[in-house]
C-alpha cells in the first residue's frame, strides 16, 4: 500500500451541493411555500365565512349609515354605471409599449 493512500470511506465533499442536494433542498422550500400559502389562503376563507355569517344575522332594518338619525329614511344609493375595463392581455400589452417608449426617452 502505498504512504497517504487510506482505505475506508470516501472523504466527504466540502463546497457546493450537488444535485441532488440542490434537487432536495429546492423541494422542501417548494412544500413550506405551498403550506404556507395553503395555511393563508384557509386563514382567508375562514374570516370570509365568519363575517358572512356576522351580516346574515343582523336584520337589513337595523343597519342605518352613521349620518341618519333614528326614524330618518336613509337617502337611496345611486348605482355608478361601470365603464367596461379592456381585456387584461391588451391593458398590459398597452403598458408594456408605454414603458419600452419611456426607457428608449431615457425616462
Amino acid at each position: 500500500m502505498r504512504r497517504g493512500m487510506r482505505r475506508g470511506p470516501m472523504p466527504r465533499r466540502m463546497g457546493r451541493p450537488g444535485l441532488l442536494g440542490t434537487a432536495a433542498r429546492t423541494a422542501v422550500v417548494a412544500g413550506t411555500a405551498t403550506a404556507v400559502v395553503g395555511g393563508v389562503h384557509r386563514h382567508q376563507d375562514q374570516k370570509a365565512a365568519d363575517q358572512q355569517a356576522a351580516d346574515t344575522k343582523q336584520p337589513a332594518d337595523t343597519q342605518q349609515p352613521a349620518d341618519t338619525q333614528p326614524g330618518q329614511q336613509p337617502a337611496p344609493q345611486q348605482a355608478v354605471p361601470q365603464q367596461p375595463s379592456p381585456p387584461a392581455g391588451q391593458d398590459r400589452l398597452a403598458q408594456i409599449k408605454e414603458l419600452g417608449q419611456m426607457r428608449d426617452q431615457g425616462c
